[in-house]
């Protein structure tokens, strides 16, 4: 990926200490003391942040922003949030306003805003303000869209498959193992149906979630950013939607009926918690949700190779961006090494927004991790190191990429319910995808 600023000037920029109160080191008492002492002398500064979720997260998100405040006593943080549904509809119509928040939080479609020319570039306070000195690679270079740094990730994870080690007992099928292919995939998966019998499934479908994972399987990408262009071809996805059609007419996965009505994104009403499908694809910090609201073990294990591996890395979640209209850029670049570096806030933010995307932290919060927690760790851990052997370029979500969502999911169902063969479905949908691509880019 081109940049204008290279990683070495942004490694050597965190090589610098961090003045802000984000270092992750321990402070003295009385340097403590004095830092706040001349907070207290500095200009009054008010910041808007704004986020999606749950009321639980926003209980997290408000105490770690009031402990923020006590470090920072000039600086008071208004926070406001929005259930995901109507999230960006908000957020959209502040920015034509002119009355966004000063940070606010987005996930894979960062590249729609970096495009809008909305997101405020936060490279210049690395190593000042922001301390990234800890920080994965991978999610600096997430961060940084042709040159700058608009972005900074707030939680990490890694999508694999869940499985239901109860309904793999039922069944007497053993649980996947590393190395496993999607060939081993699909007879695993029409096994389980098969041994358990009316009403229970080996998988749901993962046409839409996986493709993108299947792509860079294959050498291809959803979205190529370098060239600005998409990053696959027509031929390069009609297997992947065949290979689908072809498992679940053989019982291996869920009806389309069921995929619809019980849809895997749902946790409430998702069949991985009524136990009566074993295998699902999700992000990883996902599990805590589903183990929630089922008595059965559920864990973790790796997706499927391809020819190019799993293809699966440590990626950002969702993650922090700046107006580029504030007022307060150093002290909004400041929240943010707060956020991703300081003890207090890890403990306080958790898992919720998926694991630390700091060393540090991610150790901090190990120490005292739950069994479902551990198994997270342990996964991403696995799949962090696994990417260092076989790297996977970071990808983007393709310019318009709700459309492209809504598109996918639609030529599933078409295919699902027979209103069209594989073939016409794939080729509509790769018609639409460019269209989508050329109104949006």
């Amino acid at each position: 990926m081109k940049k204008s600023v290279s990683f070495a000037a942004i490694a050597a920029l965190m090589a610098v200490t961090s003045a802000c109160g984000g270092s992750t080191g321990g402070t003295p008492t009385g340097a403590a003391d004095s830092t706040a002492k001349d907070a207290a002398k500095k200009e009054p500064v008010e910041l808007r942040i704004m986020w999606w979720g749950d009321q639980k997260r926003a209980d997290r998100t408000n105490e770690a922003l009031r402990n923020f405040e006590k470090k920072n006593p000039n600086i008071k943080i208004v926070g406001e949030f929005a259930p995901s549904s109507g999230y960006f509809d908000k957020l959209n119509t502040q920015l034509a306003s002119g009355t966004a928040p000063d940070v606010f939080f987005l996930g894979g479609n960062v590249v729609d805003y970096a495009n809008k020319g909305v997101l405020l570039d936060v490279g210049s306070y690395v190593g000042k303000e922001l301390n990234l000195t800890d920080m994965d690679k991978s999610m600096i270079e997430y961060g940084t869209i042709k040159g700058k740094l608009l972005h900074v990730s707030a939680g990490a994870n890694a999508r694999g498959v869940l499985v239901n080690t109860e309904l793999f007992k039922k069944a007497g099928v053993e649980l996947p193992k590393e190395g496993w292919t999607w060939d081993d995939f699909s007879r695993i998966a029409k096994e389980l149906s098969q041994k358990l019998g009316k009403d229970y499934y080996g998988t749901y479908d993962y046409t839409v979630d996986g493709m993108d994972i299947y792509l860079k399987q294959n050498g291809k990408q959803l979205y190529d950013m370098d060239g600005g262009k998409l990053g696959f071809e027509q031929k390069d996805v009609e297997p992947w939607f065949a290979y689908w059609d072809k498992l679940r007419k053989e019982g291996g996965g869920v009806t389309p009926e069921l995929q619809v009505s019980n849809p895997p994104g749902d946790t409430s009403k998702s069949l991985i918690v009524t136990g009566k499908v074993a295998m699902s694809l999700i992000a990883s910090n996902a599990l805590g949700a589903h183990q929630n609201l089922i008595k059965d073990s559920l864990t973790l294990v790796p997706l499927p190779r391809g020819p190019k591996g799993t293809a699966v890395i440590f990626e950002s979640s969702q993650g922090m961006s700046g107006y580029n209209k504030t007022k307060y850029p150093k002290e909004v670049a400041q929240l943010m090494s707060y956020w991703i570096n300081d003890p207090d806030a890890a403990k306080i933010l958790g898992n919720d927004r998926g694991v630390p995307v700091t060393a540090p932290m991610r150790e901090l919060l190990k120490k005292e991790a739950t069994p479902v927690d551990q198994i997270i760790y342990d996964y991403t851990s696995k799949v962090s190191d696994a990417a260092k052997k076989e790297p996977v370029k970071v990808s983007y979500n393709p310019p318009g990429f709700t459309e492209y969502s809504k598109l996918a999911e639609t030529t599933v169902q078409e295919i699902g319910f027979g209103k069209k063969d594989v073939k016409k479905a794939v080729d509509d949908f790769y018609n639409g995808v460019v269209k989508i691509f050329n109104n949006n880019k």
